[in-house]
């Protein structure tokens, strides 16, 4: 993909589009899934932090770095709500992989697209583990630009068929249902919570507010159902009722975090939980109960974007789906940096 250390392979966000295209989305969605999982199930292997945010009144900036050794990655993601009301995305992002061995970038990537397709892929592997078995039927309460991902991810991953779809907005679940046409899905637009959780075996809720809400309210949540909550992912940002924490089973990526960020944040601080990589590894119990209520507490940790970095790293190869950038300092002497400015001044001079 590349013959000199100094060129690093960049996909944009044309080219990401193109190679998610061509790959097809339902291949990409399963396939990152499967490198979660497989990094999930070396967790002791890797790196692992809190994410490093910088908050302000109108959003959040962070950084969410890891390693397993060989290769290093982190991901900066913004999060700001009130970005939509300006015409712009709520999430943006960006990432890089490096090779701890020399510390060179081996790839730089969008990730705004990627994230979303990271997000869903998640959520829809978490469910594989702990939804209840049979379901589907999934309610998709928050219809803004992470539902259409969510609803082919559970689809893929899960066997869904059926997705009952509610935003406060109603053009936003015009837009889902339009844009999931020909998806092999069923849509059914519904107009409250109550209408969306009908039959539902899956609840997924995904909305942008930065605020402690109610998105479910603790009488919505029947026996025997999984709920996957993906809005809560800051301080301050919650959208379950606290009483349904209290009837759950909880599954959390990395508790440090989670407790900082997630739903748990409404819970003391020793509230217990299960950490989803021993799950995976049969190290904890997932699922034990048909009545069971299983709830992911999904904040979005940095060894899943490591995962969706490596994953878009390997799947380049062969393709002409990234540019190449002349991104590190080359010197012919590694210990004459300012030689090679002055060697390019001397060019520059010679060729006016």
């Amino acid at each position: 993909m590349r013959d000199k250390l100094n060129i690093v392979p960049f996909v944009s966000v044309d080219n990401m589009m193109r190679l998610v295209l061509h790959l097809g989305v339902d291949r990409v969605l399963t396939e990152i899934a499967d490198y979660i999982e497989a990094d999930f199930r070396r967790w002791p292997l890797f790196d692992k932090t809190p994410r490093v945010a910088s908050h302000s009144d109108v959003g959040v900036i962070e950084l969410m770095p890891t390693s397993d050794g060989e290769m290093y990655g982190f991901k900066y993601v913004n999060g700001h709500p009130k970005n939509m009301r300006e015409g712009l995305q709520t999430v943006t992002a960006f990432g890089l992989l490096a090779d701890v061995n020399t510390g060179y970038p081996i790839l730089l990537t969008e990730m705004t697209i990627l994230t979303a397709l990271r997000t869903a892929a998640m959520s829809a592997l978490a469910a594989k583990h702990l939804a209840p078995k049979g379901a589907r039927t999934m309610a998709m309460i928050g219809n803004g630009a992470q539902a259409e991902f969510q609803a082919l991810a559970f689809r893929a991953i899960c066997g869904i068929d059926t997705v009952r779809l509610y935003d406060i907005d109603p053009a936003a679940t015009e837009k889902c249902i339009r844009n999931l046409q020909g998806s092999g899905l069923r849509t059914v637009f519904c107009r409250s919570n109550e209408e969306a959780v009908e039959g539902a075996g899956i609840i997924t809720t995904c909305t942008a507010d930065k605020q402690y809400a109610t998105i479910l309210t603790d009488n919505l949540v029947g026996a025997g159902v999984h709920i996957n909550a993906v809005g809560g992912d800051c301080p301050g940002k919650t959208e379950l009722h606290r009483d349904i924490l209290l009837r759950s089973s909880i599954f959390v990526e990395y508790p440090p975090q989670t407790r900082i960020e997630g739903e748990i944040q409404q819970l003391d601080a020793d509230h217990p939980v299960t950490e989803l990589w021993q799950v995976m590894t049969g190290q904890a119990a997932g699922r034990t109960d048909p009545r069971q209520i299983t709830l992911f507490d999904s904040v979005g940790f940095a060894i899943e974007d490591f995962s969706a970095l490596r994953y878009i790293h390997d799947r380049l190869k062969g393709t002409g789906f990234f540019e190449e950038l002349d991104m590190i300092a080359d010197p012919d002497d590694p210990r004459d940096l300012y030689g090679m400015l002055l060697r390019a001044k001397a060019g520059m001079t010679s060729a006016a």
